[in-house]
Parts: structure tokens; C-alpha cells; sequence
């Protein structure tokens, strides 16, 4: 990679797992993300399906592929994802956090929240991966801050890749709905908006939206990887949005480039 290139920042809705193996509109754009990126020399992945006390790392050279999924069709357990990790990435963030509080870890993998979208940008599963968690300890502005903390991987050619969804509220979601509820599409036109403008602190104070916010975030696990692409992209000029849509009445695959 151009040594003077700062990667991009990516957060993109995963929604489904089925995405990773069905062809529609959402992983055709997944495809296309990879291909128009600067190729990284390795993946930071924040995913909202690894929730820890502590903040941990992945430190495994070969990372176990996580179908942290149940009742879905065999297809998506066929899927491979078989990416080598990258112990020197995990040192290097470890070494952002001089006071010990990002702990190295071997028993989680890359999950699905990772893989089901990293398998349509890179197929080839030729680029290393390291996951971090996100711990239960850290407040908003924290996991914000968190972010910040990682810009300077951007520089040694590090894609930062966030992976939750805007809008994710399982029990509301009508398996029959190709758009979202009212609400959904207000919150999520809502953070849109935020992020567009460069408004952050409007981001960070979603609650404020009152209802919309409470169903759209019933729990914050989704939301949170947001939170760490907006502190690594902040201050980057150029934005792209993806995927701009809600489905299955409430969830959002509205994804962001910070380039």
C-alpha cells in the first residue's frame, strides 16, 4: 500500500446473516465496496456480535470462524471464511492502549457480524483479520473515544471495519416487510442526517430522540460499532453512505465510508 494513503473507515448494517449467501442489492454493494477501496494490508473489525466485560483482542494467528447464528439454512454453516489473523495488528492496538485495557484473547474468533459482509468485499479471505470486542463497561462517549484512539492505524494501512446495524430491534422485525416502520426510517434518517453534517455529539445523544431511539436501540450492542468508525473517521472530509435503506420493518442497512 502508498505509504502516504490513509485508509478509509467502513460501518456497514449487516443485517441478516442470510446476506452472506443470498445475491441481492445489499451484498451486490458489499461486493462493490471491495473492490473500489484501497486495498488494506490488514482488517480491524469491530462486530456487535462479540459483547465482553473487558475489552479484548483476538491475538490468534489462524482465528476460528464463529456461526454464532442458530435456525437458519445449512447453506450459511457452509460458508468459509478462513482469513489468517495478525498478532503484530493486535500488539499495535494493545500499544495504543498503554494502560492495559484492551486484554489479549483467544477463545472468539471472527463472527458473523464480520465475515457475512467481509466474505462479499474480500472473497479471497486473503486479508488478515483481527477482531476487538466491545467491552459493557464503556459509556458512549467511551467507545467514541475508543475510535479516536485507533486513527493512527489508518496511516499503516489498517481498514478499520465497523459492522452492527442503525436500527436493530429483533422483536419488532416483520420477516414479511421489504422497508421499515415509520420510526425506523425517522431514526435512521435521523442519524443520516447527524453523520452527514458532521454533527457527532447528535449521534452520541440518540436517546434524545425519544421513542424512535428506544425502539431502534433497545440494546446498544448494534448501535456502539458506529460509535468507533465515527472516532476513527472524525475529521475526514469525504463521506460515502450505502445500503441507505431499512428492511424487515426494523432494522437498518445503512452503511458509512469515511475516506
Amino acid at each position: 500500500m502508498d505509504t502516504n494513503m490513509k485508509m478509509p473507515v467502513v460501518f456497514a448494517g449487516h443485517g441478516s446473516p442470510m446476506n452472506a449467501v443470498e445475491d441481492n442489492d445489499y451484498s451486490e454493494s458489499w461486493k462493490q465496496l471491495g473492490k473500489n477501496l484501497p486495498r488494506p494490508d490488514a482488517i480491524l473489525s469491530v462486530s456487535a456480535h462479540w459483547v465482553t466485560e473487558d475489552t479484548r483482542i483476538c491475538t490468534a494467528a489462524r482465528p476460528k470462524v464463529e456461526y454464532d447464528m442458530y435456525g437458519f439454512p445449512e447453506e450459511l454453516y457452509k460458508v468459509k471464511y478462513d482469513a489468517p489473523g495478525s498478532p503484530e495488528l493486535a500488539e499495535k492496538v494493545q500499544k495504543l492502549f498503554p494502560d492495559g485495557s484492551v486484554k489479549p484473547d483467544t477463545s472468539w474468533g471472527i463472527d458473523h457480524g464480520t465475515w457475512s459482509v467481509l466474505h462479499r468485499m474480500y472473497p479471497d479471505a486473503d486479508i488478515p483479520v483481527v477482531q476487538v470486542s466491545i467491552s459493557s463497561r464503556l459509556n458512549i462517549q467511551q467507545h467514541y473515544a475508543f475510535g479516536q484512539a485507533l486513527k493512527p492505524l489508518r496511516e499503516q494501512g489498517i481498514l478499520i471495519f465497523a459492522s452492527g446495524n442503525v436500527v436493530h430491534n429483533l422483536s419488532l422485525v416483520n420477516w414479511d416487510m421489504p422497508g421499515g416502520f415509520s420510526w425506523a426510517r425517522q431514526f435512521d434518517d435521523y442519524i443520516r442526517d447527524a453523520v452527514k453534517a458532521h454533527r457527532f455529539s447528535d449521534v452520541l445523544q440518540y436517546q434524545d430522540t425519544g421513542e424512535p431511539g428506544r425502539k431502534a436501540v433497545p440494546t446498544p450492542e448494534h448501535f456502539i460499532p458506529l460509535l468507533y468508525a465515527l472516532g476513527a473517521g472524525e475529521g475526514n472530509k469525504t463521506l460515502e453512505i450505502f445500503n441507505n435503506s431499512c428492511c424487515l420493518g426494523a432494522l437498518s442497512m445503512t452503511g458509512y465510508v469515511f475516506s
